[in-house]
């Protein structure tokens, strides 16, 4: 069973099920695989949790 993990910053549940069913329907076509084997995970982010050239994104971002 193939896993796409996209991690990324929060989102909306509709963002999520596009995004699910996008990367679903990429993988069918590009492998082959039947859509009931595919899983997609989704990890959120918050800014104070990430780190970009020495500093956090929340100060990159002035939050």
């Amino acid at each position: 069973m193939p896993i796409v993990l996209f991690e990324g910053p929060k989102l909306t549940k509709e963002q999520k099920e596009e995004l699910v069913k996008l990367f679903t329907e990429a993988t069918v076509r590009v492998t082959g695989i039947k859509r009931e084997a595919i899983i997609v995970l989704i990890k959120e982010n918050e800014p104070d949790n990430v780190g970009i050239g020495g500093e956090l994104l929340s100060k990159r971002l002035g939050s």
